[in-house]
């Protein structure tokens, strides 16, 4: 069955693929915050945790096994329960009708798949064939900042460092955390089960598998997905991605070139009026943004935007984003309200 570029102009049918992880509850939550216009709601996950219960707008749904018959009558599905469970389900899905908006890394660089953060390249959205993908975590909170500048002066290089929360390995990672710490403040020496390592009072090189490159995979993500999005398939990017001890707010240390000096007053300006960013400078404090102040918020703040004292055609800047929202659960919601008739 063919997709129609935009949802249907009533009440929808929506369906969460992967419900019961912690992207599926922070979509539930975003749902109901933002009004969106659901008829009917069906919560989908594996066998292990189907029969589960949870509470929604007043409604006690029970959480389903995922299967073909799932998507019947279905127009939008929110997935996020790993890129093995969206190759699986895709056909089904698009079979059905449906508008897949798909939070794993599985059809990211497909050719044909659309790879979305609203606030920077909402018109890809309306190519879709039935899938949109939703950008890396890193890479949605990197891009809307860039896209101001970048609209005023071309981009040359990126140089990125990231300090990614606990979070992005998923809630048993933040629950591992959170034993983890209590453990070594008592004198314990803990045993890492989810993550590689423990994060306790510690942190460690980003554990995806390492590239043929000596790049490791999150680091290409950022590289590869942020070309597709900005429109740039040559711009020059690196990036190192760090597990840190934050439960689930990522934070970036940027450098980026343009092709002529850029006025840090001028950036801020742009910085401070884009969407979805906001603006925390405060130098005479030495306050810029922290985990903390974005933990369960919507904005990215971006903080001590200064020139690279070792390249005048470079700015430098700090950017904190919660992983869960927006760079998750948040974008994927804003993906399917790109889609919603006017």
């Amino acid at each position: 069955m063919s997709t129609a570029a935009s949802l249907p102009n009533r009440p929808l049918k929506v369906a969460i693929l992967g419900a019961s992880g912690a992207v599926g509850q922070e979509l539930l939550q975003l749902l109901q915050e933002r009004h969106f216009p659901v008829k009917e709601l069906r919560l989908l996950a594996s066998a292990r945790s189907s029969g589960s219960r949870c509470a929604w707008n007043g409604q006690d749904l029970t959480v389903q096994e995922v299967s073909e018959s799932a998507f019947e009558g279905v127009d939008l599905v929110l997935a996020s329960a790993g890129g093995s469970v969206s190759r699986q389900w895709r056909d089904a899905i698009v079979a059905a009708g449906a508008v897949m908006v798909d939070n794993s890394s599985a059809f990211r660089m497909d050719d044909d798949v659309p790879l979305v953060v609203p606030e920077v390249n909402p018109e890809e959205a309306f190519r879709h064939r039935g899938v949109i993908a939703n950008p890396n975590c890193t890479t949605i909170l990197l891009t809307l900042a860039l896209a101001p500048l970048a609209a005023r002066r071309a981009l040359r290089r990126v140089v990125v460092s990231t300090y990614q929360s606990a979070s992005g390995a998923g809630a048993q990672a933040m629950e591992e955390l959170k034993t983890h710490s209590h453990q070594v403040l008592s004198g314990a020496t803990p045993t890492p089960a989810v993550l590689p390592h423990s994060l306790a009072f510690n942190l460690f090189l980003h554990n995806s598998p390492l590239q043929a490159n000596s790049y490791c995979e999150e680091e290409m993500k950022m590289v590869n997905e942020t070309r597709k999005i900005m429109g740039l398939p040559n711009l020059r990017f690196t990036a190192t991605c760090v597990r840190v001890p934050v439960l689930r707010a990522h934070s970036e240390a940027v450098n980026v070139e343009f092709d002529a000096p850029f006025p840090v007053r001028e950036a801020r300006d742009l910085l401070a009026a884009a969407p979805g960013v906001q603006l925390m400078e405060d130098p005479a404090s030495n306050r810029f943004p922290m985990p903390t102040d974005v933990a369960g918020r919507d904005p990215v703040m971006v903080g001590r935007v200064r020139e690279d004292i070792s390249e005048p055609k470079s700015l430098e800047f700090w950017l904190c984003g919660d992983q869960i929202r927006k760079g998750a659960a948040l974008n994927a919601i804003q993906i399917a309200e790109l889609l919603l008739p006017a």
